[in-house]
C-alpha cells in the first residue's frame, strides 16, 4: 500500500492528488482526480490502481502524490483487490469508500474479467476508467478502446477495428449505475460522482481522458477537445440505471467531427474513414435515443 508521507510513519491525507505528481501537462486524468476530490468533499476514499499511468502518478517511494490510502495492483486485479478492501470495511461496519481508478488497458482488455466478475456479484465499488484510448504508460500501443483509424505504436497504418462499447458491456451486467464523464462539463461530472456515492453496489464511470503524448495534441487544448467530442456526438454523455433505464445528459449540436480530428495527429492514417466514423456515431445515437425514449430514467433518479 502506498500512502502520502512527509516523514516515516507520518500519514497526511490532504487531498486525493497532491502537488509533485508525475502527470504530463494536459493529462485529463489530473482534472478527473481533482474533480473527484471536490465531488467527495471531505471524504477520503481508498484507491485501487492497476498498472497504468495512474499508478505512476504517485511518484517514487517512500513519498506519494496521492493523499489517500492507495493500493498498487497488478494490471488485471484492480476490481479483485477493491473487492477485498471493500469487504474488510464492511466486516468492520465501516462506511468507507473504495474506488478502482483504472486506465483503458486495465478495463477494456486485461482487467475486463475481474471487473466483470465484481459487477456480476454487485460488489460495493465505484469503478472509474479514465480512457485515453491507448496503453499510454508503455509506449502508446493500441487497446480495444482505440478508435478506428487511429495510429499507435502497434498500428502504424491506423487501427482497423472500431472502438469497443464498454458502456454497453457495463450496462449488460444490470449494475445499479453506469455513466460517462466529461472533463468539459464540470457540473455534470460532479453530479454523477455524487449520484454514484449515494448508491451501493457496483458503479461504473467512464471518463474520456486526453493524452497529449499519445493523441499528438496540444496540452492546452485537452478540455476543449473533450467539449468538441461531446458536441460532435463522438462521446455521448448519458446514464444507465440498473442496466435498464437511460438518461441522455447532452446531445450533439452540429459541431463537425472534423473539428475534433484535425487537432490530433494520431488520426493521420491510411485507415481513417470519416464517413464510416460518422455512420457509427449516427447509429450509436439512434440506439441511445431509442433507449432513452422507451426506457427512460425515473425523475427521482
Amino acid at each position: 500500500m502506498t500512502t502520502a508521507t512527509t516523514a516515516p510513519h507520518e500519514l497526511r491525507c490532504d487531498g486525493i492528488l497532491r502537488p509533485g505528481n508525475t502527470n504530463c501537462a494536459g493529462c485529463g486524468m489530473s482534472i478527473g482526480l481533482q474533480w473527484l476530490e471536490q465531488a467527495l468533499g471531505q471524504e477520503r476514499p481508498t484507491l485501487c490502481i492497476p498498472a497504468c499511468c495512474g499508478i505512476v502518478t504517485a511518484g517514487a517511494f517512500p513519498t506519494s502524490a496521492y493523499g489517500v490510502p492507495t493500493v498498487a495492483c497488478t494490471f488485471a486485479s484492480a476490481a479483485s483487490v477493491g473487492t477485498g478492501v471493500s469487504a474488510v470495511y464492511a466486516m468492520n461496519n465501516e462506511d468507507e469508500l473504495t474506488i478502482c481508478w483504472t486506465g483503458d488497458g486495465g478495463t477494456y482488455d486485461i482487467g475486463i474479467a475481474t471487473w466483470s466478475a465484481a459487477a456480476e456479484r454487485n460488489e460495493d465499488l465505484i469503478y472509474i476508467c479514465y480512457d485515453n484510448e491507448i496503453y499510454g504508460n508503455t509506449g502508446g500501443q493500441r487497446s480495444s478502446a482505440t478508435p478506428q483509424g487511429v495510429k499507435t505504436s502497434t498500428t502504424s497504418r491506423g487501427k482497423t477495428e472500431p472502438k469497443k462499447d464498454i458502456m454497453a458491456i457495463a450496462a449488460a451486467h444490470r449494475i445499479p449505475y453506469a455513466a460517462t464523464l466529461s472533463i468539459a462539463h464540470r457540473d455534470d461530472f460532479m453530479r454523477k460522482v455524487q449520484t454514484a456515492r449515494r448508491m451501493k453496489g457496483f458503479r461504473f464511470l467512464l471518463m474520456l481522458s486526453p493524452c497529449p503524448t499519445g493523441w499528438k495534441s496540444e496540452p492546452g487544448e485537452s478540455v476543449d477537445l473533450i467539449l468538441t467530442a461531446v458536441r460532435c456526438g463522438l462521446f455521448p454523455l448519458y446514464e444507465v440505471f440498473d442496466g435498464r433505464r437511460y438518461r441522455i445528459n447532452a446531445r450533439p449540436d452540429g459541431t463537425p467531427l472534423e473539428d475534433y480530428i484535425r487537432r490530433q495527429r494520431r488520426w493521420r492514417s491510411e485507415q481513417l474513414d470519416l464517413e464510416a466514423i460518422k455512420a457509427q456515431i449516427r447509429e450509436n445515437w439512434a440506439y441511445l435515443e431509442t433507449m432513452a425514449r422507451v426506457f427512460p430514467a425515473r425523475e427521482t433518479e
